[in-house]
């Protein structure tokens, strides 16, 4: 008699959670760290001039330095984190706009500001720019990119949300004093997280990104006959092109990288577009939207908790662009983006009054949801235009965005010092948004590369 046949249940394959969602996990609470003072220029411009009686294009001048370093040090700041690691360079950025909050009770002249305000939450905030979600993206994730940078992106609006009610209260009792402590407390509270687990590549924990596909058994025997390039070619999938390549000084690579870049029409008409998203965004909104409340006889508290409800719906919109730009025309989607953005600055001074009405909450919820709803579909033209090259790309991109931000910044405060009033600050940004959204709209779907750019397969 034969054996009765058995039938063998397989034991479950144990799944466990990819270190590419934790390292995002992290990263997410490092923007969410620094993002504590994108929010506070506007909740604490109005308490310094009590105080101390300095002009609004004084502290705009501030916020305009700390917006144009933000924006220059990011290009360089993704270099310095393909050369020094990732972890290395987060972790000296959030120590910097610690530093940089705390100092900043022991100000008592103009100049100072310019240094706390200006220099070291400019270069920190700046290493801890946009760009930084787009590393994240680009060295730990082979799929769902756009989905990543889009939660990563949101991680800005999560720290508005997060500090800004709180600001604003400590801002009026005790004081401005408090508010920028806790800033520098939340800043620096986020860097042991940062020390443990933020890992620099998937080859440091020995995995792949998530969702790379493992070479077939064959491929590897015919890798094998040359060892040298089976070597290079592992070492390129699981970290990326740029930690494949050799390590070079991080300026010179940054600045080889515009070289290149700024050969490519496309390049350019990115550099536009987000110039204006940054005028339109951090420059006159989050800087100047407090205060204009505060002309219209909208207490302070107030109008930092509409400021909120942006944060709070900018999560909502930036990870729904971010699963819309794995699955739509980018360039379409930033077209829509910009031109609903700009028919709302035009009717923002008609909805400003010292009482919430139901239309300005409607202004509210639709400038949320489209406030960096532009950065996935940036980050992925670069990354489709400039292959290996395009996480430093968008930084160079995001640099224009930050210098449109202080170039707004200083001019809003330069127009409300001159008319008493905004209106016409607002006005031009809704004109400004149309303009981008025309530039979207006909950035070439396939733009010629210089063959010096390596470009995705």
């Amino acid at each position: 008699m034969s054996a009765p046949k058995t039938t063998m249940t397989p034991a479950p394959v144990r799944r466990r959670i990819h270190p590419a969602w934790i390292v995002a996990a992290v990263a997410f609470l490092a923007l969410v760290g620094a993002a504590g003072f994108r929010a506070a220029p506007g909740v604490l411009m109005v308490p310094l001039q009590n105080e101390f009686g300095w002009s609004t294009t004084v502290l705009s001048a501030a916020v305009s330095i700390n917006l144009v370093l933000f924006g220059l040090t990011a290009p360089f700041a993704a270099a310095l984190m393909e050369r020094f690691g990732i972890r290395a360079v987060t972790a000296v950025a959030l120590v910097l706009i610690g530093a940089g909050s705390a100092l900043t009770v022991l100000v008592t002249q103009s100049w100072q500001i310019l240094l706390t305000w200006g220099l070291l939450i400019g270069l920190g905030t700046g290493s801890m720019a946009l760009v930084f979600a787009a590393t994240i993206a680009n060295t730990w994730f082979a799929k769902s990119r756009g989905l990543v940078i889009g939660i990563l992106t949101a991680g800005s609006a999560a720290g508005q949300l997060v500090f800004l009610p709180f600001i604003a209260l400590l801002a009026q009792d005790p004081g401005w004093r408090q508010a920028s402590l806790l800033i520098g407390a939340g800043a620096l509270a986020v860097v042991p997280l940062v020390l443990m687990f933020l890992k620099n590549s998937p080859a440091e924990v020995g995995v792949l990104p998530y969702g790379a596909t493992p070479p077939a058994e064959e491929m590897n025997a015919e890798m094998n006959t040359d060892s040298d390039a089976g070597a290079a070619t592992t070492a390129e999938a699981a970290t990326g092109p740029a930690a494949a390549a050799p390590r070079r000084n991080a300026a010179v690579r940054a600045l080889q990288v515009l070289k290149r870049a700024s050969k490519v029409r496309t390049f350019w008409a990115l550099v536009a577009g987000f110039a204006i998203c940054g005028a339109t965004t951090n420059g006159l909104i989050g800087t100047h939207f407090i205060p204009s409340a505060h002309d219209h006889g909208m207490p302070e508290t107030t109008a930092a908790g509409l400021l909120a409800i942006v944060g709070l719906f900018d999560i909502v919109g930036t990870i729904a662009s971010g699963w819309l730009t794995d699955r739509f025309n980018p360039r379409i989607l930033l077209a829509v983006y910009y031109q609903f953005r700009g028919i709302g600055l035009l009717v923002l001074p008609l909805l400003l009054s010292a009482t919430v009405q139901p239309s300005m909450i409607v202004f509210v919820v639709i400038y949320g949801l489209d406030w960096v709803a532009t950065v996935p579909p940036t980050a992925a033209i670069c990354r489709q235009v400039f292959g290996a090259d395009g996480s430093v790309v968008f930084g160079w991109v995001f640099a224009a965005h930050q210098l449109g931000a202080a170039a707004a910044a200083l001019a809003a405060g330069a127009v409300r010092d001159a008319t008493g009033q905004y209106t016409y600050a607002w006005f031009a940004a809704a004109a400004m948004c149309t303009i981008a959204a025309v530039i979207s709209a006909t950035i070439r779907k396939d733009a010629r590369k210089p063959e010096s750019i390596p470009v995705p397969a």
